[in-house]
């Protein structure tokens, strides 16, 4: 049966050949080449004394619609850097989650907290695309992907001096995430063929995963026990989105989300 996640790839791959006719791969990579230094996206959500948050600039989604009208991205990642988040993912597929890359540049301009470029990512043409963007990491879905596209996607990041979150939600797919020596896990809380959340997930997955990973617990999160629940069962930052986003005053719902480890 095909899931909303084989559409959203089947997309994808033609937004990717739209993309390189109007900026050629070997632009793209000078372009690539010519972007600042990336910050230490790892080092700023690994802390080892507390819960650290990736905080998501989100507008829209299948399953929810739109979520924020008044959508102002960088007035949202100032609120949340204001509010103590440690990154800041942004989303940036167009077609299914009403983002755009134009987002991540100009947020990139306005605050000097880690981002992340959160997409289907599939191709490398889309790396280069993240870091001349100003990105300082990217999302890779272990679901979207085979074991050597996860390693040959995370190998250029990291050449790029970029790091990979990897996301999976099977089980299954973990030994793919690993063999790539991403430093950063991520565990949807979300079955992609449900849509069934469970917190639980990331608590049980963080048994199988070496220590030395870090563990982003994505999905599901409403408030500061969820936070907490998670953080006591063992994950080091969480990913944000939806909660923060409908928040009439976010810096404040960034705080009141992290109160429990202050």
């Amino acid at each position: 049966m095909s899931t909303i996640l084989d559409r959203i790839v089947e997309v994808k791959w033609k937004e990717i050949e739209d993309a390189k006719r109007a900026i050629p791969a070997e632009q793209i990579r000078k372009l690539a080449q010519l972007a600042p230094e990336p910050l230490d996206f790892y080092s700023a959500i690994s802390k080892p004394n507390r819960l650290c948050l990736i905080a998501e600039v989100k507008k829209g989604s299948p399953s929810k619609g739109i979520i924020r009208e008044d959508f102002d991205p960088v007035a949202i990642a100032q609120a949340y850097r204001s509010g103590g988040a440690d990154a800041i993912s942004v989303l940036t597929d167009v077609t299914f989650f009403h983002g755009s890359l134009e987002y991540l540049k100009e947020i990139r301009k306005a605050v000097d907290l880690p981002l992340l470029r959160k997409d289907f990512i599939l191709d490398p043409y889309q790396v280069y695309e993240a870091r001349a963007a100003g990105a300082d990491a990217i999302l890779l879905i272990a679901e979207c992907l085979t074991r050597n596209q996860l390693k040959e996607l995370h190998d250029l990041a990291r050449s790029l001096g970029m790091y990979t979150l990897i996301e999976l939600y099977d089980q299954a797919l973990l030994q793919n995430v690993l063999d790539t020596a991403t430093k950063i896990v991520g565990v949807n809380n979300r079955d992609l063929h449900s849509f069934q959340v469970d917190l639980e997930h990331s608590i049980r997955m963080r048994r199988e995963i070496p220590a030395d990973r870090c563990l982003v617990g994505e999905s599901g999160i409403s408030g500061a026990e969820d936070a907490e629940r998670l953080w006591k069962g063992g994950v080091q930052a969480i990913l944000v989105g939806e909660t923060l986003m409908r928040q009439a005053d976010i810096a404040r719902g960034v705080r009141e989300l992290l109160d429990f480890s202050s």
